[in-house]
């Protein structure tokens, strides 16, 4: 099985990456590598794959350590480069994992988002359609639950009421995939992610900021007073639930596209995820508590009855256990220091 996993330098894509060549696959990681955040973090988790950063071209390199494994810089919007990485390696999967993330910036720099999360998943489609494969697992969010308050999530609630325009930009993403998978039959799975976390995770997301701030005691920012919860979910259960998906039949018949949470299903609430990180590393956080902030939600929590019906999947990290790893990886690998 040959696979192509687009954010291979992003947090899910390095650890998913990593996990399908030691199962035997042949994987091409493609990004663009950009300055959303620092990239240096994006380089070390290409280090660990055996890509060093003098090596990186337009066209893919072969992996220093592992031979299943080749990486291309490469940005999604560039519809003839990407249409020509399709033709010449005949792709049998494609995991589509590279977007532009986060709610807040998305305030700032909208065209980001509809670069990346737009224009380029129409290129993703249209690469599948020209050279087609036998199946699309592409990455949604828990954010395009947006202000529904019913809880837990599940896949059948309505989402046309997003908070933020990342939100709406992912929501558009399911809508064009469904138009594509029945138009023109692409055996697609959408996988709505829960607020994961872990060792090489993403620097501008809590878990990380908190970390870090506590650890050099230095103030952290809570939301909303605190009042808020998080459906964390462990990168290790995430890569589970998506290797399922992977080596399992893709859908069929007349539509064949479906949608999916992969999310923990057991909602923290923030200041029980901050005494947790107190509690792991033995300091106590300064808290400088703020209002809501535009395009934040007061909840996720995912309902993971269908992917574990269809597909087995069932986490198995606790917070505790997470924060740890985590913590751990912190102190010992950080390239951020």
């Amino acid at each position: 099985m040959k696979i192509l996993i687009t954010g291979a330098a992003g947090f899910i894509g390095y650890h998913l990456a990593g996990a399908l060549f030691a199962k035997g696959a042949e994987v091409v990681g493609l990004d663009n590598l950009n300055s959303y955040y620092d990239v240096t973090l994006k380089y070390g988790r290409l280090r660990q794959l055996g890509i060093e950063e003098g090596r990186i071209t337009s066209s893919p390199v072969k992996s220093s350590f592992y031979p299943a494994f080749r990486f291309v810089r490469m940005d999604i919007a560039d519809k003839s480069a990407l249409f020509t990485l399709f033709a010449e390696e005949k792709f049998d999967t494609i995991c589509h994992l590279a977007a532009q993330a986060g709610v807040r910036y998305s305030l700032e720099n909208p065209d980001a988002y509809i670069e990346s999360n737009i224009t380029g998943f129409i290129n993703i489609l249209e690469a599948c359609r020209q050279y087609p494969v036998s199946h699309l697992i592409y990455a949604s969010s828990s954010s395009v639950y947006g202000l529904n308050t019913k809880v837990p999530y599940t896949e059948s609630d309505q989402t046309d009421a997003p908070a933020s325009l990342y939100a709406a930009t992912k929501k558009a993403d399911e809508l064009l995939c469904h138009a594509y998978s029945h138009l023109f039959k692409i055996p697609a799975t959408g996988v709505r992610f829960f607020t994961v976390y872990g060792p090489w995770g993403r620097p501008d997301m809590a878990p990380f900021l908190f970390m870090k701030a506590i650890l050099e005691e230095k103030p952290i920012q809570v939301f909303n007073n605190g009042a808020m919860q998080r459906d964390f979910t462990y990168i290790d259960d995430v890569v589970a639930g998506l290797e399922k998906i992977i080596f399992a039949a893709p859908p069929t018949g007349d539509l064949p596209c479906r949608v999916y949470n992969i999310g923990h299903s057991s909602p923290v609430q923030l200041m029980d995820f901050i005494r947790t990180i107190e509690e792991v590393t033995g300091k106590t956080a300064v808290k400088n508590f703020r209002e809501m902030q535009p395009g934040d939600v007061l909840t996720t929590y995912a309902d993971t009855t269908s992917l574990e019906k269809d597909y087995g999947y069932k986490p198995s990290i606790s917070i505790q256990e997470g924060i740890r790893n985590f913590y751990q990886w912190y102190l010992e690998e950080n390239p951020l220091g």
